[in-house]
């Protein structure tokens, strides 16, 4: 199967379609939820828990399970280096060997090397920063998240849409203030459980039971400690992780804009509510290492072309604001975040 020719799109049927589409969250926790799935897609339960199977087996999904909150959980940066070209594959290297680095993209800029790091506490994680300035020998430029105006990497991919959402209206959209030392007050149950699922859900008809037995707890407390999470912000959704670049959306590209503080919440609302628009946040400035901006935004796209044409359409309808375009070049590394020593404890 061919998934970056589109061919993956012949390869499946209506109801693929429908769990592909429909499943990126809202996965029922309950102790058989692949029997209500089905029975909302109008197969059995058996047929559900094999669709999902195989759609991991060809690509189409990553992974199965929660997506969690870094900045909700522990403490987490966006970072960049500047790393000279005969050294770009040394760095990587130091950098993707933390497990608290969990994204790590090549960009085309000066910044060329852009990663996240999420720790326990802001200590730990600005001690990792620093060993990676040590140890690479490049200047770290730290970006902890600020404000949270909108990120929802849950879009459509059953579709020809050369941009993320190409086909919605409207997105819902809420300032929240982030801490950088924000930790979850945990329960022995929820740290975990947490630890258990970091790399996905057990596939099985009884996914639920599966990880209560792993973590020695009854069935209902655990379903009842996931919902909690999920309340809390802990989890953000639940379901099947759309592999978006296997899915064709491989021209995305990350924004940065200069814009006037005394206007930044307006701006990142009302950008925020953009559909195409799938992540919208405030970071810090940085005027002592040359970085003026304080507004992330991301387009994800299958077409480079149509991506500019949203980043013009921002520029001139939205942020009439200095702004540079950085597109990811690689993908150096990409996983769920870690947090064995946050929820080990």
């Amino acid at each position: 199967m061919s998934l970056r020719s589109g061919d993956w799109r012949e390869r499946i049927d209506d109801v693929d379609a429908t769990l592909i589409d429909g499943y990126q969250s809202g996965f029922p926790v309950e102790e058989r939820p692949f029997e209500t799935v089905g029975t909302r897609l109008g197969i059995d339960a058996d047929d559900a828990l094999e669709r999902v199977q195989r759609l991991l087996d060809d690509g189409v999904f990553r992974r199965f399970g929660p997506v969690l909150n870094p900045p909700v959980i522990g403490s987490s940066a966006l970072a960049a280096i500047s790393v000279p070209d005969e050294r770009f594959d040394e760095c990587a290297e130091i950098v993707n060997g933390y497990e608290q680095v969990n994204h790590n993209y090549a960009r085309d800029h000066e910044w060329n090397m852009w990663f996240v790091v999420t720790a326990s506490t802001r200590e730990r994680r600005d001690e990792i920063l620093a060993e990676i300035e040590s140890r690479t020998g490049c200047s770290v430029l730290a970006l902890p998240m600020l404000t949270d105006y909108y990120i929802d990497l849950e879009f459509p991919v059953v579709n020809t849409d050369r941009f993320a959402r190409e086909s919605l209206q409207s997105t819902d959209v809420s300032a929240t203030r982030i801490s950088e030392s924000a930790a979850a007050d945990l329960t022995p149950l929820a740290r975990r459980l947490l630890l258990a699922i970091q790399d996905g859900m057990p596939l099985s008809a009884t996914p639920y039971r599966d990880l209560a037995a792993s973590v020695d707890a009854p069935v209902p407390d655990v379903l009842a400690t996931i919902e909690r999470l999920r309340e809390d912000g802990c989890i953000k959704r639940i379901g099947c992780v759309v592999n978006h670049v296997a899915t064709g959306f491989d021209s995305n590209c990350m924004v940065v804009w200069d814009v006037p503080d005394d206007e930044l919440d307006e701006r990142g609302r009302t950008v925020g509510e953009l559909p195409y628009v799938t992540l919208c946040y405030h970071r810090p400035r940085r005027p002592e290492q040359d970085w003026p901006y304080n507004l992330f935004t991301m387009i994800h796209g299958r077409e480079s072309d149509a991506v500019d044409a949203k980043i013009d359409e921002l520029a001139n309808e939205y942020l009439p604001d200095d702004h540079e375009r950085l597109y990811s070049t690689a993908t150096l590394k990409q996983t769920g975040a870690r947090y064995d020593d946050l929820v080990g404890n």
